[in-house]
């Protein structure tokens, strides 16, 4: 009779920390060392609808990128969309997931089963499935990523432990801007790990994994392209938003590297100067047609020009948040992410806390 599967539940206390990013890393880096891996996204939040069929994305991408097989993927048994809360709040939805999610339990044969967690601590609670009761259902250890906005990281992470208690085995804080390292190296790091919450990892800021391409733009944006369609596999790292004199627009411009420019259809003075610059990508609002002259430009450089039915301050908001997000869906932001975490995570730790070891062949 095979062991059973030990479990490590991936959470946050905010969305977009780097979940999936991180879990990615962690069992490409686990199965090179041997380990038998398992997914699952016990709550869905990503979804596409192909014909005759509805998806995840995160876990269709997870499961195609570390080639996994269908007895090595555990199903999403939860969409979170309006409609199933709304089912749920109304009464219409008595479903025990509970009970659904214990048939995890019934997988047999791998080492670790990585399972993705809720966005935050209080995520699915509406139907039994926060962050800490998936853990106990399903007899997780919890490993919390956070991204580090400020020193208020310290108090999220202490209240998190106060919730979690023993099933917390440590945090990954990523996504920390270079002139704080050292800080959260020397201060942070010891802190947190006096009051029982180990630091697995750190990792420096990245523009790279901070990136979004210019397809996620046109998605999010509902954009029309106007030129250049074979080339929205450009990254974007910055956003700059073009509402000055051309003078002063150019100065700005120059200081910026793989930007995406928001400005006005009408514009075409600061549409060109940002064509001269570090520009991936024109994104014009008002659904101003731009001049022949600004098109043709943008032909030659292979740069996208993007209208939107969208105003100004609506446009950057939507960008702004897409190139904070940290999606890996591109095979330059993999290898980078595969590096970096090779760099900044403490795998022999992670498998002495999960009570792993790693087959002698591939040791």
């Amino acid at each position: 009779m095979p062991e059973s599967a030990k479990y490590l539940l991936v959470g946050s206390t905010e969305a977009y920390s780097g979940k999936s990013a991180t879990l990615l890393g962690l069992a490409h880096h686990l199965k090179a060392k041997g380990l038998d891996i398992a997914y699952g996204k016990p709550l869905g939040t990503i979804w596409s609808r192909p014909p005759g069929e509805i998806v995840e994305e995160d876990v269709q991408f997870v499961t195609e990128t570390l080639k996994l097989p269908s007895n090595r993927l555990q199903p999403t048994i939860l969409p979170m969309t309006d409609i199933t809360i709304q089912k749920r709040i109304r009464g219409e939805d008595q479903t025990d997931y509970c009970q659904l999610l214990s048939q995890y339990l019934q997988l047999q044969g791998p080492d670790l089963v990585l399972l993705e967690g809720p966005s935050n601590l209080e995520e699915g609670s509406l139907f039994n499935l926060s962050l800490m009761q998936i853990a106990e259902i399903v007899d997780a250890k919890v490993l919390l990523v956070a991204r580090f906005h400020s020193l208020l990281i310290v108090g999220a992470l202490l209240s998190a432990k106060r919730r979690l208690g023993d099933r917390l085995i440590g945090a990954f804080i990523n996504d920390i801007p270079q002139d704080r390292l050292e800080e959260v190296k020397t201060t942070v790091k010891p802190y947190l790990e006096q009051h029982d919450v180990p630091i697995l990892g750190l990792m420096p800021r990245s523009a790279l994994l901070r990136s979004a391409t210019v397809e996620d733009l046109v998605e999010q944006l509902n954009a029309e392209v106007l030129c250049r369609a074979d080339r929205l596999d450009l990254m974007v790292e910055n956003l700059s938003i073009g509402a000055m004199n051309v003078n002063s627009a150019l100065k700005y411009f120059r200081k910026g590297h793989n930007m995406a420019v928001v400005t006005g259809g009408d514009r075409t003075d600061i549409q060109l100067a940002a064509l001269e610059t570090s520009t991936q990508c024109l994104i014009l609002s008002g659904q101003v047609r731009p001049h022949p002259d600004v098109i043709s430009r943008a032909e030659d450089l292979e740069i996208p020009i993007l209208s939107v039915d969208l105003d100004t301050l609506t446009t950057v908001e939507i960008v702004d948040r897409a190139i904070g997000q940290v999606r890996i869906h591109e095979p330059r932001k993999l290898q980078f992410l595969y590096q970096i975490m090779a760099e900044s995570f403490d795998f022999e730790a992670l498998m002495a806390a999960m009570g792993l070891e790693a087959p002698v062949s591939a040791q």
